[in-house]
Protein backbone atom coordinates (compact mmCIF):
# COMPACT_ATOMS: atom_id res chain seq x y z
CA UNK A 1 0.00 0.00 0.00
CA UNK A 2 1.76 3.25 -0.57
CA UNK A 3 0.50 6.93 0.64
CA UNK A 4 1.84 9.88 0.84
CA UNK A 5 2.36 12.59 3.31
CA UNK A 6 2.80 16.31 2.89
CA UNK A 7 5.05 17.58 5.28
CA UNK A 8 8.45 15.53 6.27
CA UNK A 9 8.62 12.42 8.65
CA UNK A 10 10.58 12.94 11.86
CA UNK A 11 10.82 9.85 13.19
CA UNK A 12 9.20 6.49 13.34
CA UNK A 13 5.88 5.46 13.93
CA UNK A 14 5.74 1.99 10.66
CA UNK A 15 7.08 -1.06 10.83
CA UNK A 16 6.97 -3.90 13.05
CA UNK A 17 8.63 -3.47 16.79
CA UNK A 18 9.14 -6.49 19.28
CA UNK A 19 8.43 -3.57 22.28
CA UNK A 20 4.61 -1.83 21.71
CA UNK A 21 3.53 1.39 23.30
CA UNK A 22 -0.26 1.47 23.23
CA UNK A 23 -1.16 5.10 24.31
CA UNK A 24 0.01 8.39 24.76
CA UNK A 25 -0.81 11.43 26.76
CA UNK A 26 -2.35 14.12 24.53
CA UNK A 27 -1.36 17.44 25.98
CA UNK A 28 -3.97 20.69 25.13
CA UNK A 29 -2.30 24.11 25.32
CA UNK A 30 -5.68 25.58 26.44
CA UNK A 31 -5.83 23.25 29.34
CA UNK A 32 -2.71 24.63 30.69
CA UNK A 33 -2.25 20.70 31.04
CA UNK A 34 0.63 19.56 33.27
CA UNK A 35 2.14 16.55 35.33
CA UNK A 36 3.67 17.92 38.54
CA UNK A 37 5.52 16.98 41.66
CA UNK A 38 7.76 18.21 44.60
CA UNK A 39 10.63 15.78 45.65
CA UNK A 40 10.75 15.26 49.59
CA UNK A 41 14.58 14.78 48.90
CA UNK A 42 17.28 15.43 46.10
CA UNK A 43 18.51 13.34 43.82
CA UNK A 44 21.14 13.42 42.25
CA UNK A 45 21.17 16.89 40.30
CA UNK A 46 24.53 16.46 38.84
CA UNK A 47 24.04 13.62 37.06
CA UNK A 48 19.92 12.16 35.52
CA UNK A 49 19.15 11.40 32.27
CA UNK A 50 15.27 12.46 30.77
CA UNK A 51 13.62 10.49 28.19
CA UNK A 52 10.63 10.84 25.96
CA UNK A 53 8.63 10.58 22.96
CA UNK A 54 6.42 13.69 21.80
CA UNK A 55 4.24 14.60 18.52
CA UNK A 56 3.50 18.00 18.48
CA UNK A 57 -0.10 19.70 18.20
CA UNK A 58 -0.15 23.35 17.23
CA UNK A 59 1.54 26.01 17.89
CA UNK A 60 1.00 27.50 20.73
CA UNK A 61 -0.27 30.87 21.97
CA UNK A 62 3.55 32.22 22.38
CA UNK A 63 5.72 29.42 20.28
CA UNK A 64 6.89 28.36 23.40
CA UNK A 65 6.34 23.98 24.07
CA UNK A 66 7.87 23.24 27.34
CA UNK A 67 9.12 19.93 27.79
CA UNK A 68 9.65 19.57 31.19
CA UNK A 69 11.12 22.37 33.90
CA UNK A 70 11.70 22.86 37.26
CA UNK A 71 12.97 25.60 39.72
CA UNK A 72 11.14 28.60 41.62
CA UNK A 73 9.26 31.21 39.73
CA UNK A 74 11.43 34.39 38.49
CA UNK A 75 14.88 33.39 38.13
CA UNK A 76 16.12 30.15 39.03
CA UNK A 77 14.59 27.31 36.91
CA UNK A 78 15.37 25.50 34.04
CA UNK A 79 14.61 22.89 31.28
CA UNK A 80 13.76 21.84 28.22
CA UNK A 81 11.43 23.32 25.35
CA UNK A 82 10.94 23.97 21.58
CA UNK A 83 10.41 27.60 20.83
CA UNK A 84 11.65 29.88 23.01
CA UNK A 85 14.29 31.06 20.40
CA UNK A 86 11.43 32.67 18.56
CA UNK A 87 11.74 29.25 16.07
CA UNK A 88 10.93 25.44 16.24
CA UNK A 89 14.48 24.73 17.62
CA UNK A 90 15.55 22.76 20.58
CA UNK A 91 16.37 24.20 23.71
CA UNK A 92 18.19 22.55 26.76
CA UNK A 93 19.46 24.90 29.81
CA UNK A 94 19.57 25.99 32.91
CA UNK A 95 18.90 29.97 34.18
CA UNK A 96 19.67 31.55 37.30
CA UNK A 97 19.99 34.89 38.71
CA UNK A 98 18.66 36.44 35.15
CA UNK A 99 21.02 35.43 33.15
CA UNK A 100 21.73 31.61 31.64
CA UNK A 101 23.98 29.87 33.41
CA UNK A 102 24.55 27.54 30.26
CA UNK A 103 22.24 26.49 27.24
CA UNK A 104 22.00 24.80 24.53
CA UNK A 105 19.76 25.42 21.21
CA UNK A 106 19.98 23.72 18.38
CA UNK A 107 20.30 24.26 14.44
CA UNK A 108 17.48 21.69 13.84
CA UNK A 109 13.86 22.51 13.48
CA UNK A 110 10.94 20.69 14.98
CA UNK A 111 7.56 21.38 12.93
CA UNK A 112 6.65 17.97 11.48
CA UNK A 113 2.91 17.21 13.03
CA UNK A 114 3.33 13.67 11.48
CA UNK A 115 6.07 12.24 13.45
CA UNK A 116 7.04 10.95 16.55
CA UNK A 117 10.34 12.20 17.90
CA UNK A 118 12.45 10.97 20.47
CA UNK A 119 13.74 13.33 22.77
CA UNK A 120 16.68 12.76 25.43
CA UNK A 121 18.36 15.10 28.02
CA UNK A 122 21.66 14.54 29.67
CA UNK A 123 23.50 15.73 32.58
CA UNK A 124 26.68 14.67 33.29
CA UNK A 125 28.53 17.85 34.91
CA UNK A 126 30.93 15.59 36.91
CA UNK A 127 32.43 14.38 33.17
CA UNK A 128 36.14 16.29 32.72
CA UNK A 129 34.95 16.91 28.86
CA UNK A 130 32.74 20.13 29.05
CA UNK A 131 31.06 19.26 26.04
CA UNK A 132 29.56 16.12 27.68
CA UNK A 133 28.11 17.84 30.45
CA UNK A 134 25.07 18.71 28.72
CA UNK A 135 23.53 16.30 26.04
CA UNK A 136 20.68 16.19 23.76
CA UNK A 137 19.88 13.05 21.36
CA UNK A 138 16.74 13.46 18.45
CA UNK A 139 15.59 10.07 17.15
CA UNK A 140 18.74 7.73 17.91
CA UNK A 141 21.13 10.64 17.41
CA UNK A 142 23.31 12.72 19.17
CA UNK A 143 22.47 16.96 18.61
CA UNK A 144 26.27 18.54 17.61
CA UNK A 145 25.11 21.42 15.87
CA UNK A 146 23.80 24.46 17.67
CA UNK A 147 22.79 28.13 17.02
CA UNK A 148 23.90 28.91 20.91
CA UNK A 149 26.13 26.43 22.84
CA UNK A 150 27.68 26.98 26.50
CA UNK A 151 27.96 23.95 28.81
CA UNK A 152 28.22 23.78 32.68
CA UNK A 153 30.91 23.98 34.41
CA UNK A 154 32.69 20.80 36.67
CA UNK A 155 30.42 19.17 38.95
CA UNK A 156 27.58 22.14 38.52
CA UNK A 157 24.79 20.96 40.51
CA UNK A 158 21.47 22.12 38.28
CA UNK A 159 19.43 23.39 40.96
CA UNK A 160 16.09 22.63 39.69
CA UNK A 161 16.15 19.03 37.83
CA UNK A 162 16.21 16.31 40.71
CA UNK A 163 16.24 19.22 43.48
CA UNK A 164 13.49 19.82 46.23
CA UNK A 165 11.92 22.33 43.73
CA UNK A 166 8.59 22.05 42.23
CA UNK A 167 9.08 19.51 38.88
CA UNK A 168 6.38 19.95 36.16
CA UNK A 169 6.05 18.06 32.72
CA UNK A 170 4.27 19.69 29.62
CA UNK A 171 4.45 23.48 31.00
CA UNK A 172 6.82 25.92 32.56
CA UNK A 173 7.22 26.05 36.46
CA UNK A 174 6.84 30.22 36.47
CA UNK A 175 4.76 30.91 33.73
CA UNK A 176 1.83 29.92 30.81
CA UNK A 177 3.91 27.96 28.25
CA UNK A 178 2.09 25.05 27.76
CA UNK A 179 3.28 21.77 25.35
CA UNK A 180 1.09 21.00 22.91
CA UNK A 181 0.77 17.64 21.68
CA UNK A 182 1.52 14.30 22.79
CA UNK A 183 4.08 12.60 25.12
CA UNK A 184 4.94 8.75 25.56
CA UNK A 185 7.09 6.85 27.43
CA UNK A 186 8.51 9.58 29.66
CA UNK A 187 11.23 8.32 31.68
CA UNK A 188 13.81 9.50 34.19
CA UNK A 189 16.87 8.04 35.58
CA UNK A 190 18.20 9.77 38.72
CA UNK A 191 22.22 8.92 39.35
CA UNK A 192 22.32 7.41 36.19
CA UNK A 193 24.06 9.63 32.72
CA UNK A 194 23.54 7.43 29.19
CA UNK A 195 22.82 7.70 25.89
CA UNK A 196 19.16 7.77 23.58
CA UNK A 197 20.34 3.40 22.91
CA UNK A 198 18.19 2.86 26.86
CA UNK A 199 15.51 3.44 24.96
CA UNK A 200 15.63 2.98 21.53
CA UNK A 201 17.07 0.87 19.04
CA UNK A 202 16.84 1.49 15.25
CA UNK A 203 15.19 -1.17 13.00
CA UNK A 204 16.20 -3.11 10.21
CA UNK A 205 14.44 -0.29 8.01
CA UNK A 206 16.86 2.20 10.14
CA UNK A 207 13.86 3.14 11.55
CA UNK A 208 14.93 4.55 15.61
CA UNK A 209 12.04 2.39 17.56
CA UNK A 210 11.46 2.30 21.16
CA UNK A 211 12.54 -0.85 23.47
CA UNK A 212 11.62 -1.63 26.83
CA UNK A 213 12.80 0.50 29.90
CA UNK A 214 11.83 -1.79 32.39
CA UNK A 215 15.68 -3.01 33.20
CA UNK A 216 16.87 0.15 33.96
CA UNK A 217 17.57 2.00 36.97
CA UNK A 218 15.83 4.55 37.57
CA UNK A 219 17.19 5.65 40.92
CA UNK A 220 15.72 8.05 44.56
CA UNK A 221 13.91 10.58 41.91
CA UNK A 222 13.75 8.14 38.89
CA UNK A 223 10.42 7.65 37.22
CA UNK A 224 8.72 6.04 34.15
CA UNK A 225 5.33 7.96 33.33
CA UNK A 226 3.73 5.69 29.91
CA UNK A 227 0.13 6.88 30.70
CA UNK A 228 -1.33 3.45 30.84
CA UNK A 229 -3.98 4.28 33.87
CA UNK A 230 -6.76 6.98 32.26
CA UNK A 231 -7.84 8.20 35.42
CA UNK A 232 -3.98 8.33 37.11
CA UNK A 233 -2.12 10.07 33.89
CA UNK A 234 0.78 10.53 36.34
CA UNK A 235 1.39 6.91 37.81
CA UNK A 236 4.72 6.31 38.25
CA UNK A 237 5.57 2.46 36.76
CA UNK A 238 9.20 2.25 37.57
CA UNK A 239 8.47 1.06 41.15
CA UNK A 240 9.80 3.95 42.82
CA UNK A 241 6.74 5.13 44.01
CA UNK A 242 7.48 8.76 42.31
CA UNK A 243 3.73 9.71 40.92
CA UNK A 244 3.10 12.72 39.63
CA UNK A 245 -0.44 14.69 39.82
CA UNK A 246 -1.93 15.48 36.58
CA UNK A 247 -4.04 19.14 35.86
CA UNK A 248 -5.49 20.30 33.06
CA UNK A 249 -5.77 16.84 31.72
CA UNK A 250 -8.84 14.23 31.50
CA UNK A 251 -9.26 10.25 30.94
CA UNK A 252 -10.14 11.29 27.35
CA UNK A 253 -6.55 12.74 27.32
CA UNK A 254 -5.10 9.13 27.00
CA UNK A 255 -5.48 8.12 23.25
CA UNK A 256 -4.15 5.47 21.07
CA UNK A 257 -1.37 7.41 19.05
CA UNK A 258 1.62 6.28 19.68
CA UNK A 259 5.52 6.15 18.62
CA UNK A 260 4.62 2.51 17.49
CA UNK A 261 1.08 3.38 15.97
CA UNK A 262 1.17 6.63 14.44
CA UNK A 263 -2.78 8.05 13.60
CA UNK A 264 -3.55 10.75 10.94
CA UNK A 265 -4.34 14.29 12.33
CA UNK A 266 -5.01 17.19 10.89
CA UNK A 267 -2.32 19.40 8.61
CA UNK A 268 -1.65 22.68 10.50
CA UNK A 269 0.98 22.64 7.74
CA UNK A 270 -1.40 22.81 5.63
CA UNK A 271 -4.11 25.59 6.66
CA UNK A 272 -3.45 28.89 5.52
CA UNK A 273 -5.60 31.52 3.95
CA UNK A 274 -8.35 31.79 6.34
CA UNK A 275 -6.53 29.88 9.08
CA UNK A 276 -8.28 27.33 11.27
CA UNK A 277 -7.54 27.30 15.01
CA UNK A 278 -6.32 24.15 15.96
CA UNK A 279 -6.50 22.22 19.22
CA UNK A 280 -6.61 18.62 21.40
CA UNK A 281 -3.34 17.25 19.38
CA UNK A 282 -4.71 18.63 16.05
CA UNK A 283 -8.38 17.00 16.26
CA UNK A 284 -10.08 19.72 16.53
CA UNK A 285 -10.37 22.99 14.22
CA UNK A 286 -12.53 25.88 14.62
CA UNK A 287 -13.13 27.94 11.61
CA UNK A 288 -12.91 32.01 11.23
CA UNK A 289 -16.21 33.92 10.94
CA UNK A 290 -15.22 36.16 8.64
CA UNK A 291 -17.70 36.04 6.29
CA UNK A 292 -15.66 36.77 3.42
CA UNK A 293 -14.05 34.13 2.75
CA UNK A 294 -14.56 30.34 1.93
CA UNK A 295 -11.92 28.03 4.10
CA UNK A 296 -11.55 24.56 4.88
CA UNK A 297 -8.33 22.02 6.34
CA UNK A 298 -7.40 18.71 5.44
CA UNK A 299 -5.92 15.93 7.06
CA UNK A 300 -2.00 14.95 7.09
CA UNK A 301 -2.02 11.79 5.66
CA UNK A 302 -2.77 11.60 1.70
CA UNK A 303 -4.58 8.28 0.44
CA UNK A 304 -3.40 6.72 -2.90
CA UNK A 305 -5.34 2.94 -2.47
CA UNK A 306 -7.57 0.63 0.25
CA UNK A 307 -10.46 1.47 1.81
CA UNK A 308 -10.38 4.12 4.97
CA UNK A 309 -13.08 5.46 7.42
CA UNK A 310 -12.86 8.36 9.34
CA UNK A 311 -15.46 10.49 11.60
CA UNK A 312 -16.15 13.75 12.39
CA UNK A 313 -18.37 15.45 15.62
CA UNK A 314 -19.84 18.66 14.51
CA UNK A 315 -20.23 21.41 17.00
CA UNK A 316 -20.09 25.27 17.08
CA UNK A 317 -22.97 27.22 15.52
CA UNK A 318 -26.16 25.97 14.57
CA UNK A 319 -26.23 28.17 11.93
CA UNK A 320 -22.91 28.17 10.02
CA UNK A 321 -22.71 26.25 6.77
CA UNK A 322 -21.18 23.03 7.26
CA UNK A 323 -18.90 20.79 4.36
CA UNK A 324 -17.57 17.82 4.95
CA UNK A 325 -15.44 15.55 2.29
CA UNK A 326 -12.32 14.17 0.33
CA UNK A 327 -9.80 16.46 -1.90
CA UNK A 328 -6.92 15.93 -4.04
CA UNK A 329 -5.23 19.15 -2.76
CA UNK A 330 -3.78 21.40 0.06
CA UNK A 331 -6.48 23.49 1.40
CA UNK A 332 -7.59 26.60 -0.07
CA UNK A 333 -9.64 29.70 0.51
CA UNK A 334 -10.73 32.67 -0.68
CA UNK A 335 -12.91 31.80 -3.69
CA UNK A 336 -12.33 27.92 -3.08
CA UNK A 337 -14.42 25.74 -1.17
CA UNK A 338 -14.28 21.80 -0.08
CA UNK A 339 -15.89 21.06 -3.22
CA UNK A 340 -15.59 23.85 -5.55
CA UNK A 341 -12.85 21.95 -7.84
CA UNK A 342 -13.13 18.34 -10.03
CA UNK A 343 -10.93 16.45 -7.67
CA UNK A 344 -13.05 17.33 -4.61
CA UNK A 345 -16.57 15.41 -3.29
CA UNK A 346 -18.54 17.25 -0.29
CA UNK A 347 -21.52 16.63 1.54
CA UNK A 348 -23.38 19.43 2.56
CA UNK A 349 -25.22 19.95 5.75
CA UNK A 350 -27.41 23.30 4.66
CA UNK A 351 -29.55 21.09 2.19
CA UNK A 352 -28.18 17.62 2.61
CA UNK A 353 -26.80 17.74 -1.17
CA UNK A 354 -23.41 16.11 -2.10
CA UNK A 355 -21.04 18.63 -4.14
CA UNK A 356 -18.41 18.24 -6.99
CA UNK A 357 -17.11 20.37 -9.27
CA UNK A 358 -19.45 23.61 -7.81
CA UNK A 359 -22.28 21.13 -8.54
CA UNK A 360 -24.93 20.51 -6.53
CA UNK A 361 -26.78 17.05 -6.43
CA UNK A 362 -29.56 15.34 -4.21
CA UNK A 363 -27.73 13.37 -1.56
CA UNK A 364 -28.72 12.41 2.05
CA UNK A 365 -30.22 14.30 5.42
CA UNK A 366 -29.18 17.90 6.46
CA UNK A 367 -26.58 17.51 9.36
CA UNK A 368 -26.10 20.06 12.25
CA UNK A 369 -24.25 20.65 15.97
CA UNK A 370 -24.11 17.35 18.05
CA UNK A 371 -24.22 14.48 14.52
CA UNK A 372 -21.61 12.77 13.50
CA UNK A 373 -20.55 12.28 10.09
CA UNK A 374 -18.89 8.98 9.31
CA UNK A 375 -16.85 9.19 5.61
CA UNK A 376 -15.85 5.75 3.86
CA UNK A 377 -13.52 6.25 1.16
CA UNK A 378 -13.10 3.09 -1.17
CA UNK A 379 -9.91 3.91 -3.39
CA UNK A 380 -10.27 0.94 -4.83
CA UNK A 381 -13.20 1.12 -6.76
CA UNK A 382 -13.14 5.09 -6.42
CA UNK A 383 -16.52 5.01 -4.49
CA UNK A 384 -16.99 7.63 -1.78
CA UNK A 385 -19.80 7.32 1.08
CA UNK A 386 -21.38 9.18 3.64
CA UNK A 387 -22.99 7.98 7.36
CA UNK A 388 -24.92 10.56 9.31
CA UNK A 389 -25.02 9.16 13.11
CA UNK A 390 -24.55 5.61 11.94
CA UNK A 391 -26.52 5.22 8.87
CA UNK A 392 -24.94 5.80 5.40
CA UNK A 393 -26.91 8.24 3.46
CA UNK A 394 -28.66 7.75 0.11
CA UNK A 395 -28.56 3.67 1.02
CA UNK A 396 -25.30 3.88 0.62
CA UNK A 397 -23.59 0.00 0.86
CA UNK A 398 -19.61 0.74 1.50
CA UNK A 399 -18.94 -2.93 1.13
CA UNK A 400 -20.94 -3.50 -2.07
CA UNK A 401 -17.29 -3.23 -3.92
CA UNK A 402 -17.86 -1.96 -7.99
CA UNK A 403 -21.01 -1.93 -7.60
CA UNK A 404 -21.01 0.92 -5.92
CA UNK A 405 -24.96 0.78 -4.06
CA UNK A 406 -25.75 4.82 -2.87
CA UNK A 407 -22.48 6.15 -3.48
CA UNK A 408 -20.62 8.67 -5.07
CA UNK A 409 -18.43 8.24 -7.82
CA UNK A 410 -15.06 9.84 -7.55
CA UNK A 411 -12.08 10.41 -9.79
CA UNK A 412 -10.05 7.42 -9.78
CA UNK A 413 -6.60 8.66 -7.40
CA UNK A 414 -4.35 7.78 -11.06
CA UNK A 415 -5.82 10.73 -12.72
CA UNK A 416 -6.28 13.19 -9.97
CA UNK A 417 -3.75 16.27 -10.37
CA UNK A 418 -1.82 14.88 -7.18
CA UNK A 419 -2.60 11.19 -7.42
CA UNK A 420 -3.62 10.92 -3.59
CA UNK A 421 -6.98 11.96 -1.82
CA UNK A 422 -6.92 13.75 1.87
CA UNK A 423 -9.97 13.76 4.29
CA UNK A 424 -11.30 17.48 4.72
CA UNK A 425 -13.98 19.96 6.53
CA UNK A 426 -14.68 23.28 6.17
CA UNK A 427 -17.15 25.81 5.77
CA UNK A 428 -19.68 27.46 2.75
CA UNK A 429 -20.67 30.48 4.51
CA UNK A 430 -17.71 31.60 7.11
CA UNK A 431 -20.82 33.64 8.73
CA UNK A 432 -20.32 31.41 11.81
CA UNK A 433 -17.12 29.99 13.33
CA UNK A 434 -18.41 25.99 12.73
CA UNK A 435 -15.56 23.10 15.35
CA UNK A 436 -15.00 20.15 14.26
CA UNK A 437 -13.70 17.37 16.25
CA UNK A 438 -12.35 14.63 14.05
CA UNK A 439 -11.62 11.01 15.42
CA UNK A 440 -9.21 8.84 13.14
CA UNK A 441 -9.63 6.01 15.59
CA UNK A 442 -7.01 7.38 18.28
CA UNK A 443 -9.42 8.36 20.71
CA UNK A 444 -13.80 7.90 20.55
CA UNK A 445 -15.16 10.47 22.97
CA UNK A 446 -14.14 13.17 20.57
CA UNK A 447 -12.50 15.09 23.82
CA UNK A 448 -14.79 14.19 26.05
CA UNK A 449 -17.37 14.94 23.94
CA UNK A 450 -19.24 11.74 23.90
CA UNK A 451 -19.21 8.01 25.11
CA UNK A 452 -17.01 6.35 23.12
CA UNK A 453 -18.42 3.57 20.98
CA UNK A 454 -15.66 1.21 21.09
CA UNK A 455 -16.23 0.02 17.58
CA UNK A 456 -12.87 -1.13 16.14
CA UNK A 457 -11.83 -2.08 12.32
CA UNK A 458 -11.05 -5.70 10.88
CA UNK A 459 -7.44 -5.49 12.57
CA UNK A 460 -8.71 -4.58 15.91
CA UNK A 461 -7.54 -0.98 15.49
CA UNK A 462 -9.19 2.32 16.67
CA UNK A 463 -12.46 3.62 18.70
CA UNK A 464 -15.21 4.64 16.97
CA UNK A 465 -18.87 5.89 17.50
CA UNK A 466 -20.35 3.75 15.27
CA UNK A 467 -19.30 0.25 13.35
CA UNK A 468 -16.97 0.12 11.15
CA UNK A 469 -17.71 -1.39 7.51
CA UNK A 470 -16.16 -4.64 6.71
CA UNK A 471 -13.53 -3.93 4.86
CA UNK A 472 -12.22 -0.22 5.63
CA UNK A 473 -9.46 0.61 8.45
CA UNK A 474 -8.49 3.66 10.97
CA UNK A 475 -5.56 5.48 9.52
CA UNK A 476 -2.71 4.79 11.21
CA UNK A 477 0.80 3.43 10.41
CA UNK A 478 -0.04 0.04 11.28
CA UNK A 479 -2.50 -0.26 8.72
CA UNK A 480 -0.35 1.46 6.37
CA UNK A 481 2.17 -0.93 7.02
CA UNK A 482 -0.64 -3.96 6.29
Amino acid sequence: MVFQNNVLLGASGSGTTAYEIDQSIRYNDPDNPKLGKTFSGAGTEETWTFSCWIKLGAETSNNRRMIFSAGSAGSNYGGAEIGSAGDNSLEFYNYVGGSYDWRLVTTQQFRDPAAWYHLVFVSDTTNSISSERARIYVNGQRVTDFSTESYPSASYANNFWMGTTEHEIGTSIFTTQNFDGYMAEIVNLDGTATDCSSFGEFNSSGIWIPKSVSGLTFGTNGFHIDGRDSADLGDDESGQGNDFTASGLAAHDQVSDSPTNSFSVMNPLANYYVQHTLKNGNLEETTSTNGSYYSYSINNIGMTSGKWYVEVLFSGSSAAQMLTGISDRESQGGTHYLGSQSYEYSYYNYNGKSINGSTQSTYGNTYTTGDIIGIALDLDNSKLYFSKNGTFQNSGAPTSGSTGTGALSITAVGSTENGFYYVGAGDYSGANATTYIWNFGQEGTFAGNITAGGNSDGNGIGNFKYSVPSGYLALCTKNLGS
